[in-house]
């Protein structure tokens, strides 16, 4: 997991939405979470700096972080997250999965981070 820049978030890599609002997740950042194929995923609001969404298991969440959730999915055995229809993503959108937390991996849409990650070629890109 590359690190774009000293004090920069470590990068899983960029994630690119299906058509049908599935989203892959990065092997690591499946590990580090500990998402299980079958488990609900709860949406979380993104930052106003980098949109997108942050993503994490139900049950695993602080009671603290519930007043951001804005939707659901569930995990598929493929290491893929399906997004309800009401989730912030749209198909074909690029994202960049960030370690946002230990609660919730980062999918930044945009903001500095995002444009910085924009200039490394060596980044995977997962379909």
């Amino acid at each position: 997991m590359p690190r774009l820049e000293k004090g920069a978030k470590w990068v899983f890599g960029w994630v690119i939405v299906g058509p049908d609002l599935s989203v892959p997740i990065p092997p690591a950042a499946w590990r580090r979470y500990r998402f299980e194929a079958g488990g609900e995923a709860l949406l979380l609001a993104g930052s106003r700096t980098s949109g997108g969404l942050a993503l994490a298991g139900a049950g695993r969440l602080p009671e603290r972080l519930a007043g951001r959730i804005i939707g659901s999915g569930r995990f598929e055995a493929d290491a893929r997250v399906m997004l309800d229809t009401g989730a912030p993503v749209h198909p074909a959108d690029r994202l960049l999965a960030v370690f946002g937390s230990g609660h919730a991996l980062g999918l930044l849409a945009r903001g500095p981070i995002f444009r910085l990650a924009l200039e490394h070629d060596e980044i995977e890109v997962f379909r």
